[in-house]
């Protein structure tokens, strides 16, 4: 709950964050009259900011405080890596702190009442469902919310598959095709007695799914932890006329049985996540690369493979070496039969602002080939 004085009376409403975080102990009410050094000032000082003016003015006064926030950035190119990058990503997850003190209250049935509010419904509908109380939630998580509905109804292409794949919030969407493309080129395992069954790891989208319907497996289980997930691809297979190819499973990691082919493309970076969107990003303890090299060996058949995917960045930011990869590898009782190598095409690779823009230009994404020792 968070609470907020407003005249003689002190109001009290549910608090929302996707992002796990907790409400702010300190609020006051702000609308157009505040000029933007008293709210960074407080904003800085972990005073939440309920907004009642207009909601054009706030998402104006967000980008006021997302100039000054930028002011604060230290020079980070003379430390080494790994420090750089934690350090980094302290200081934007302190950036993004300090941005989420911006505040707007909602009614019942995710309705705005500020002047010139857009109409949030049909995104908070699909994100969350519809509600009969009143919520505060911070105004950059409305506006990511409201930017995932656009994705969703949109779509994002993907040239691999030839069509639009259509994220829903909170799911990773694969604006990064590079890894598709591997899997699309990928020799498929050949072998007496295969039945074409395959397991897609964490399927997310169901975009890898698809695409492996698209090159002739006969059968897809595809499986995740997050009923959300599960959801969206469901959505994005029966789009594409492929429901009859696949079953869907909730659980972390392999289903029961084995499979000719074995499909996981882990969250890329070592460390915990800040935040339940950050759970494509991070793997905790390494917990989704661990466990998928450990029990891979068990759910392969005699001649199946297995194809991670991959980035390397983590190598070049100091987090995980390619010795301590290959240890793992070999730990699970595998052998690396092949290995396909991709350069990122995306903008964060090209983006000399980024205080990690020379690890980035380093990078490789790479579907290692795995199969029983």
């Amino acid at each position: 709950m968070i609470s907020w004085v407003a005249g003689e009376q002190t109001l009290t409403s549910s608090w929302r964050s996707e992002n796990g975080w907790a409400p702010p102990k300190r609020t006051v009410l702000a609308d157009d009259t505040l000029s933007a050094d008293s709210a960074y000032r407080l904003a800085s000082e972990g005073v939440g900011l309920i907004w009642t003016g207009d909601f054009q003015n706030a998402k104006q006064l967000l980008h006021a405080l997302a100039r000054r926030t930028a002011k604060r950035r230290t020079k980070y190119l003379d430390l080494p890596y790994p420090e750089r990058f934690h350090q980094v990503r302290l200081a934007r997850a302190q950036r993004a702190r300090t941005l989420g003190m911006l505040c707007l209250p909602v009614d019942p049935h995710h309705v705005l009442k500020h002047r010139r509010a857009p109409d949030v419904k049909a995104a908070c509908l699909a994100a969350h469902g519809d509600t009969n109380n009143s919520y505060v939630l911070p105004l950059t998580e409305l506006l990511g919310l409201i930017s995932a509905y656009e994705w969703r109804k949109n779509g994002i292409e993907i040239p691999a598959l030839g069509t639009r794949i259509h994220a829903h919030y909170g799911v990773f969407a694969p604006t990064r095709s590079e890894y598709l493309e591997l899997i699309a080129q990928a020799p498929l395992p050949q072998g007496p007695g295969m039945l074409g069954h395959a397991f897609d790891i964490g399927t997310g989208t169901g975009v890898i799914a698809a695409l492996l319907l698209q090159r002739g497996l006969t059968h897809v289980t595809a499986t995740d932890t997050q009923v959300r997930a599960l959801d969206c691809a469901r959505e994005n297979i029966e789009r594409l006329g492929l429901s009859s190819g696949v079953t869907f499973k909730q659980t972390d990691l392999f289903p029961e049985g084995q499979a000719d082919l074995i499909v996981c493309n882990p969250p890329w970076l070592p460390g915990r996540p800040s935040s339940g969107l950050e759970h494509a990003i991070y793997d905790q303890d390494q917990h989704m690369l661990n466990g998928f090299l450990e029990g891979l060996r068990a759910h392969l058949t005699p001649q199946g493979e297995g194809w991670l995917i991959l980035s390397d960045l983590a190598e070049h930011l100091g987090l995980r070496t390619r010795e301590e990869l290959l240890d793992k590898i070999n730990a699970g009782g595998l052998r690396v039969k092949e290995r396909l190598d991709i350069r990122p095409t995306h903008a964060k690779a090209k983006d000399d602002d980024d205080p990690l823009a020379d690890a980035r230009r380093l990078e490789t994404t790479s579907l290692w080939r795995l199969r029983a020792a």
